[in-house]
């Protein structure tokens, strides 16, 4: 038995430092920067509208990036406006990039409310705030969250 015991705390301090290393590696990590790249339409049900989101993923790290799942989330003027996953996996190579496809849903309802929101405040804006937050989930342990955040101009109306 006490051999055992001595094997298992062995194997618990082992599995401690590694975690540790694992820890201390990653210091230098920088946040993937991430854009949209293109937005195509998909058939809808019902009362929603369904859209390909087209992320381009780039990896500022010397280490690539492993995801098996993807969450995405668009909140337009502070709101949420579509949300969406993928069970796409790849990689994004050290200093590299990649193009991933998030297929998004936009509820009938948060269009009304943009809609109203923007009539509301009496003419319409020159500008819509957006940010963009998501999940790529590791096949292994954890995940990498990225958010990224901007203005559209709008064309003037007559």
């Amino acid at each position: 038995m006490v051999p055992m015991r001595r094997l298992s705390r062995s194997f618990l301090a082992a599995v401690v430092l590694s975690l540790l290393a694992a820890c201390a590696a990653m210091t230098g990590y920088e946040p993937l920067q991430v854009s949209v790249a293109g937005i195509d339409p998909l058939p809808g049900q019902g009362l929603e509208m369904r859209m390909l989101v087209k992320l381009r993923v780039q990896n500022p790290n010397d280490a690539p990036v492993d995801y098996d799942g993807v969450f995405l989330r668009l909140d337009v003027q502070g709101s949420t406006f579509a949300s969406g996953v993928s069970d796409e996996r790849g990689t994004v190579p050290r200093f590299g990039e990649a193009v991933i496809a998030v297929p998004v849903t936009v509820s009938a309802l948060n269009i009304v409310r943009q809609a109203l929101g923007f009539m509301a405040g009496g003419q319409p804006p020159q500008r819509i705030n957006y940010s963009l937050e998501g999940r790529l989930n590791s096949p292994t342990f954890g995940s990498t969250r990225f958010q990224s955040q901007g203005e559209l101009a709008l064309p003037a109306m007559q």
